[in-house]
């Protein structure tokens, strides 16, 4: 029992709490900062209950490309949220840089310019995954099958509501 009390003191000082995603700190392993977005590396990923293959699966992702949050960062394991709040450790070599959003509203209309006037492209529904390009002010520049136009910021996931993004 001492074991597992001195080991959570341990554990408590290295992984830092999870904070708002106001705060922004810088990852004591990559130097990146945390919180930020990534995407699944993968279609079967398990997220861990604590940093390491010893601690219990608690939930296991079957989604490439799903954008997730890293919210912690300890060794090569990292600390991930999904949209809907899921989440937990994740093997870093799970994850990719590659930026990517989730559609969180029931639809979202895809346009050909930042403007609510613009001409729609396509209706996306809730779900759907498409790749990041740009984001500037309340839109973002997006591509997701066979389409590639702007959709507002605040129908999607896996972008910062202030962050800008520019490729």
């Amino acid at each position: 029992m001492f074991r597992l009390f001195l080991f959570l003191i341990i554990f408590t000082a290295l992984c830092p709490s999870v904070s708002s995603a106001a705060e922004t700190r810088i990852g004591r392993e990559t130097g990146l900062p945390v919180p930020r977005y990534v995407s699944l590396q993968a279609n079967d990923i398990n997220a861990r209950v604590g940093p390491g293959k010893r601690y219990g699966i608690k939930w296991v992702y079957k989604r490439q490309s799903l954008p997730v949050e890293v919210l912690a960062e300890f060794d090569n394991w990292r600390k991930i949220r999904d949209f809907e709040g899921m989440g937990g450790w994740v093997h870093r070599s799970m994850l990719s840089g590659r930026r990517t959003i989730i559609v969180t509203d029931e639809t979202s209309v895809l346009r050909v310019s930042p403007s609510e006037s613009a001409d729609a492209i396509a209706r996306l529904e809730r779900g759907v995954l498409g790749e990041l390009e740009d984001c500037r002010g309340q839109w973002c520049d997006i591509q997701v099958t066979g389409y590639s136009g702007w959709i507002k910021r605040d129908g999607i996931w896996g972008v910062g509501a202030t962050e800008a993004i520019e490729k």
